[in-house]
């Protein structure tokens, strides 16, 4: 009897931590693919975010590459059906691609706000890959 209790005792305690694990993931892999996949789709070809990229100092075919591929990197990461591997390779590039922002911004606007934002973002993409490796080992 005791060993039917700490079983389901012991199985209740993991369904916890896999359901909070799932709320984590979905609402940070929601977020990322929210500011990170749709409204670069919609907004990348508006004046201002042109503007933005020219005020990094980068050519404007730059923004439209970048667009693309945070599209394809964010439906990466929301879809279930995706291999494992080349989420990886979508968590990856979204890392390099927050850090590299932060470094622009910091390199041309000094220490203000839009160079520690992007950082936020690879805060959230570190819960999202950390909560994706504790649902999927």
């Amino acid at each position: 009897m005791t060993f039917v209790l700490l079983y389901f005792y012991k199985s209740n305690l993991i369904l916890k931590k896999m359901k909070k694990h799932k709320i984590i993931f979905w609402i940070t892999t929601s977020l990322i693919f929210i500011m990170e996949g749709v409204f670069p789709a919609f907004t990348s070809q508006s004046k201002m975010a042109k503007e933005g990229i020219a005020h990094l100092g980068y050519p404007e075919y730059f923004g439209t590459a970048l667009a693309v591929f945070k599209v394809l990197g964010a439906l990466t990461l929301i879809l279930p059906m995706m291999p494992k591997r080349l989420k990886e390779w979508a968590y990856a590039g979204f890392a390099f691609d927050f850090i590299f922002a932060s470094i622009s911004y910091f390199c041309i606007d000094g220490a203000t706000f839009g160079a520690f934002f992007p950082l936020i973002f690879l805060g959230l993409l570190a819960l999202s890959y950390n909560s994706y490796h504790k649902l999927n080992p």
